[in-house]
């Protein structure tokens, strides 16, 4: 594991731990919990899906 790999996964950690608790305070229902959850799975695998096939 590569300095390349352990630089964006702490920032990343960094960013979860900042956005993370306003997120579940503004989501207190469960159904408006999971629906933004589902958005932002999607959204994620979106951008997954590119980078996927711009870097093959």
């Amino acid at each position: 594991m590569g300095l390349e790999q352990v630089i964006p996964a702490v920032f990343l950690i960094a960013v979860l731990i900042l956005v993370l608790p306003s997120f579940l305070r503004s989501n207190s229902k469960l159904k408006q919990f999971i629906q933004n959850l589902i958005i932002w799975s999607i959204i994620v695998m979106s951008v997954m899906i590119v980078l996927y096939f711009i870097l093959k």
